[in-house]
């Protein structure tokens, strides 16, 4: 997929409300589990023990709800680039839902849409919707409203 530019913050207000994507597909395998449990030190047997998970809730082991967060950076920069500015600092989050566990093997993808843009003195505050869908699901694996202050000085 080729990602969407932006060149201004004139750009950006006028794409708000407007969906991007999909992105690529991703598949969430054990390995990147293992590796983000060992990362954070959550190391709960739904998450790394695939013989224990085998008989558990979910049939097997599930990702963290925030490895599937995590994920943001990777599909956002498939999506689009904010081509403009000084920086681009991560503010943080209004809210975080994980409306469906992710089994391990998962592929994954997101779509994005900027909700909203605040100017600020130094240029802005932007609001983007992320959906992170499983492949086959019914419901997201993720929905999540993220802020980035967008520096123009």
């Amino acid at each position: 997929m080729t990602a969407r530019v932006f060149t201004s913050l004139e750009e950006v207000e006028k794409a708000l409300g407007e969906p991007i994507g999909p992105s690529d597909w991703l598949v969430v395998d054990q390995e990147r589990i293992d590796v983000f449990a060992d990362a954070t030190g959550d190391r709960q047997w739904i998450h790394v023990d695939v013989e224990r998970a085998a008989s558990g809730p979910f049939g097997g082991t599930i990702a963290h709800g925030y490895l599937t967060l995590s994920l943001i950076p990777h599909f956002g920069r498939q999506l689009f680039r904010l081509d403009f500015g000084r920086a681009r600092i991560n503010y943080g989050l209004n809210r975080a839902r994980f409306p469906a566990p992710v089994p391990a093997g998962s592929r994954l993808r997101a779509q994005a849409t900027l909700v909203d843009l605040r100017r600020t003195d130094a240029g802005g505050a932007l609001t983007t919707r992320y959906t992170i869908e499983i492949d086959g699901g019914r419901k997201p694996a993720c929905v999540a409203e993220t802020i980035t202050l967008l520096l123009q000085t």
